[in-house]
Formats: structure tokens, C-alpha cells, sequence
């Protein structure tokens, strides 16, 4: 809805939302901010998310920064940019230094689920699948729906899996309503 009230370069991605969602998940749960620099933990001040890219030479990481204090808008016109330098070879230290999460994305090559591996020193990675529609149980009848998998992979020497387990249930409520990310 919101993209079709949008100019073709201002336009969201699927991702955009995923960061978003990821960003103001980790407000609520620090640990997974966090990563271990030696055996000393270090919880980070800022929220900055990791995106990983796919490119001819290999995978790399751009970097939003402060990313659950920034606007959707804002934040997809950045991530827009730091991918677009990253594709082009021209990409700067600072578009890749200084990620606390990292969100990587292989829906767009139609891969429903896979576990990725944490980047250290970070505490935490979410991969995520590809959006599919398939048909769901709703109130007792089979209705067309949009589904989404993800996998948290976390550090457990810095949290546990119950703690994992309430980000990604605060995590599929933004995305469930993402209207909240507007905001």
C-alpha cells in the first residue's frame, strides 16, 4: 500500500521492514545488541544492523546505523545507497565497520529457510527466507495467507534460547503491524 503512493526511487523493499523491525526488536533486548570482544561481553550503545549484500566476489556487510532511532523512510533511502556503493565496488570503512546485529536475506533468490552463522564479535544474526503466500488455518477455515521464515541464531555464551525465542516473538509483532514501524 505504502509503495504505491511512492516514486519508483523512494519505493520500500521487503527488507527496509525487516531491518526496521529488527532494530526496535533490540531496544527491548540488549544481550543480542551485545558481543564478546575476548571473554569480556560489551553491550553496545547503538544499534547499528548489519545487512549483508551478495556480490560477484563474495558477501559483505553494509551498516545502518542507529537504525531503530531512524525513520523507515530514511533508513531504505541508506540502505538504498550503502547496497548501490557495495554493487559498484566503491564502498567506504565506515559503510562496513561497526555492525552489533546482522539481518541476511536470501528470499529474493526463492530460498524458504536456512540458519545463518553469527559474525563475530556479534551476539546474534536473523536469516530470513522468502515471502510466501500459502494457504493457513484461520478461525477454523483455510484461507489464502503471506508467510515468512526466520532463524535467530544467537551466541549462547552472551544469552539463551528463551531470550531468543521473546525477540522474535517482539520481532514477528512489527512485522505482523507494520504500521508500528512508522512510527
Amino acid at each position: 500500500d505504502l509503495n504505491s503512493r511512492l516514486g519508483e526511487d523512494s519505493k520500500f523493499s521487503v527488507n527496509d521492514f525487516l531491518v526496521k523491525a529488527a532494530a526496535l526488536a533490540l531496544r527491548e533486548f540488549p544481550n543480542l545488541n551485545s558481543g564478546l570482544e575476548g571473554d569480556q561481553l560489551v553491550r553496545h550503545g547503538e544499534i547499528n544492523i548489519g545487512v549483508a549484500v551478495a556480490l560477484e566476489e563474495g558477501l559483505l556487510t553494509v551498516v545502518l546505523r542507529a537504525a531503530d532511532r531512524t525513520p523507515l523512510g530514511q533508513l531504505s533511502s541508506e540502505l538504498r545507497e550503502l547496497v548501490g556503493r557495495a554493487r559498484a565496488g566503491r564502498v567506504r570503512a565506515g559503510d562496513i565497520e561497526g555492525s552489533t546485529f546482522t539481518v541476511s536475506n536470501l528470499g529474493m533468490y526463492q530460498v524458504d529457510h536456512f540458519i545463518a552463522i553469527i559474525n563475530p564479535p556479534e551476539a546474534a544474526i536473523l536469516a530470513v527466507g522468502s515471502v510466501r503466500e500459502e494457504a493457513v488455518v484461520q478461525a477454523g477455515a483455510i484461507v489464502p495467507g503471506t508467510r515468512l521464515q526466520v532463524t535467530l541464531s544467537a551466541d549462547h555464551r552472551v544469552t539463551d534460547g528463551a531470550e531468543a525465542a521473546r525477540w522474535l516473538q517482539v520481532f514477528r509483532s512489527y512485522i505482523e503491524a507494520p504500521v508500528h514501524l512508522l512510527v
